[in-house]
């Protein structure tokens, strides 16, 4: 890393957490990730969840496809995990190459879950080949059960499903997506070196007052939701203390502005436009700068077994005001931000 009082270039980050979605709104959402990162860890939860070989290279095809010409940018593609998934299926498509991991989502969780496992005991083979194999699970952590309240179903989660897959299969390389409270921080810290997790930025920079304050605020709600202020300064403290467990995972999640802001709007921050800007932020506040390139462009490749980018970014200390809106080739998508002036610029 170099740096000065107004300058700041580090080793190219990679994202281990976003959404692309596909067609038209792929093209429009895909460079903003690709201006910024190298690598990004493509999620598969699409209207037809990527749950075969020929499915993942398909859709890696089309986002190739949709980038920028002459864009570097690698998209690493994951494996949807359902009630069925055939674990001989797992390990042709990690030892092809054609997927780094695969993603459990709790059936209903979240947005695009709804094919997602029901029990966990369902897909009971599935992880322990991927355990022999060396294959990273990715983790949506949150239990379903109604009675559970919304602002618990993180730490419920870690009681009644992660603590004891891990105690069942302790070798079993598991990133813990997304992170939102202190209990999640506190468990990824107290496991093994197989264990990980990604934090967005959305969750370092607000709490949940920022969904319910002065009126009901769709562009800053998420799945997970942002939980009470001790969370949010709990994954601060994580994110900028230099633990090589916590990297950077977006979670990007472009929804058009009409499906936010209706009677039952989706979950998902579109983050990707001013991602490393706003990380930044948190890592000055934090009096963290050098502790940044590690949380971004290191941690994660290290945890994955793949190499560092040889490329640098510079990002300058520079105003920049966040528009109200994007247009993402026809769709028009509040980003995270919005009409908020940032304090660093990036620059490329």
């Amino acid at each position: 890393m170099n740096s000065s009082a107004n300058r700041l270039t580090i080793r190219r980050p990679d994202d281990w957490h976003v959404h692309l979605r596909d067609g038209a709104i792929l093209a429009g959402v895909v460079p903003h990730t690709a201006r910024q990162f190298a690598r990004a860890i493509v999620m598969p939860n699409l209207a037809a969840p990527i749950t075969s070989v020929a499915s993942a290279q398909a859709y890696r095809q089309r986002i190739l496809a949709a980038l920028p010409e002459g864009s570097p940018f690698t998209p690493l593609m994951t494996c949807y995990l359902t009630d069925h998934s055939d674990p001989d299926e797992l390990q042709r498509g990690f030892e092809e190459g054609v997927w780094l991991a695969a993603k459990l989502y709790p059936a209903h969780a979240t947005t695009g879950s709804a094919h997602g496992v029901t029990d966990v005991a369902n897909i009971h083979s599935a992880l322990e080949r991927m355990e022999r194999i060396g294959m990273p699970l990715l983790v949506h952590g949150e239990v379903t059960q109604a009675d559970v309240d919304v602002f618990d179903r993180e730490a419920v989660f870690i009681e009644r499903v992660l603590a004891p897959l891990l105690r069942a299969m302790p070798g079993l390389r598991m990133v813990f997506e997304h992170i939102t409270t202190a209990e999640a921080a506190d468990f990824v810290m107290a496991a093994g070196e197989n264990v990980a997790a990604t934090i967005t930025p959305q969750h370092l920079h607000i709490n949940r007052n920022a969904m319910l304050v002065g009126g009901i605020r769709p562009h800053a709600y998420c799945l997970p939701v942002a939980k009470r202020e001790k969370h949010r300064l709990a994954l601060r403290k994580a994110a900028t203390s230099g633990n090589p467990k916590f990297f950077l995972g977006t979670d990007t999640a472009p929804h058009a502005r009409h499906l936010k802001e209706a009677a039952c709007g989706c979950a998902g921050i579109f983050n990707a436009p001013f991602a490393l800007e706003s990380y930044l932020q948190v890592f000055e506040e934090e009096d963290a700068l050098d502790r940044f390139e590690a949380f971004s462009s290191e941690n994660g490749p290290a945890f994955y077994g793949l190499p560092l980018n040889a490329e640098t970014v510079t990002l300058e200390r520079s105003a920049i005001e966040v528009p109200g809106e994007i247009d993402a080739n026809g769709t028009v998508i509040v980003p995270f931000h919005a009409g908020e002036t940032l304090r660093w610029r990036f620059v490329g």
